[in-house]
């Protein structure tokens, strides 16, 4: 067996096409169909079926290599940052993904800090859902993701990094903001702005929950799962939004809105770093998370 014969058919496993892992490799399909065959005729099983033209099926020895593959492809990335870390010269890929409102607001500066002690780290960037935080960290397509905590899948790994609260966003003035607390039937009169049912869709299942048990009709305005989105439509008067703030976001930072508690109808939450727990931390990858959560001993 080949290392690059185990690179190309964990694309192809990955992928789920010759084309896409084609692509991926820079190597033509026909390469890459070799290779996967070389493969078959050494282990003498199959590894992948057709599923029509471009549809594949790991059988079930496909499956286990693929296993096999994940495992030695972790393990040897952990023993080349190793030896690039005893050589002093830390350097390779670091990614992660978050909801667009993370990235903007709350990573900048720790990314610029991060790549000034490691400039040689290749990093990637991926502005995700939350659905596809989880599900890119569960494949081992990225390192590291940023999500609600609550919302974290329990077969992976979450350190909770940022406090969150649950707010109601209105207008600047808006006759909800100068009440103590506010009711679901005060909320149910208005126009809402509310996330789109999925994953994500806790605030609007509670309050949806809410206004039948109490018999309150309500109109839904606008689906949006972007903070930012959300916030302009709120700005204009269009309708109030339910949205999730980390606790030390200047409130400026999201447009001209005011914010209403609803620490009463909502539990506590974090954002937290959300990663598999097979995850074997190499030190530039273990130096982001102690930067991330404010140990700021780095190389100088």
């Amino acid at each position: 067996m080949e290392w690059q014969q185990l690179l190309g058919f964990y694309q192809v496993a990955k992928l789920g096409s010759f084309t896409k892992a084609a692509a991926a490799t820079f190597r033509t399909q026909s390469a890459l169909s070799q290779q996967v065959k070389a493969l078959e005729d050494e282990l003498g099983t199959r590894l992948l079926e057709r599923l029509g033209k471009r549809r594949l099926k790991l059988t079930v020895a496909g499956e286990k290599l693929l296993a096999c593959a994940q495992g030695l492809l972790a393990q040897w990335e952990a023993l080349t940052g190793e030896l690039r870390q005893l050589e002093g010269r830390p350097q390779g890929p670091l990614s992660l993904a978050a909801p667009f409102t993370t990235l903007y607001h709350l990573l900048p500066e720790t990314l610029l800090a991060y790549l000034k002690a490691y400039p040689q780290v290749e990093l990637t960037l991926l502005d995700r859902d939350q659905a596809s935080v989880f599900a890119l960290v569960k494949a081992g397509d990225i390192d590291f993701g940023l999500a609600l905590e609550s919302l974290v899948p329990r077969d992976l790994a979450a350190l909770a990094w940022q406090p969150v609260d649950t707010v109601l966003m209105a207008p600047v003035g808006h006759r909800l903001t100068r009440l103590r607390r506010v009711t679901w039937r005060q909320i149910a009169g208005y126009p809402l702005i509310v996330p789109p049912r999925g994953i994500e869709s806790g605030h609007r299942r509670l309050l949806e929950e809410q206004f039948r048990k109490l018999g309150l009709a309500f109109r839904i305005i606008m689906e949006s799962s972007n903070v930012e989105l959300s916030a302009r439509y709120v700005e204009t008067g269009l309708g109030l939004a339910f949205a999730t703030l980390a606790r030390g976001l200047p409130p400026e930072r999201l447009r001209q809105v005011a914010f209403i508690p609803l620490g009463h109808y909502f539990k506590p939450d974090h954002l937290a770093l959300v990663m598999r727990r097979d995850k074997e931390l190499i030190p530039y990858k273990q130096a982001f998370i102690n930067l991330l959560f404010g140990d700021t001993m780095l190389p100088g």
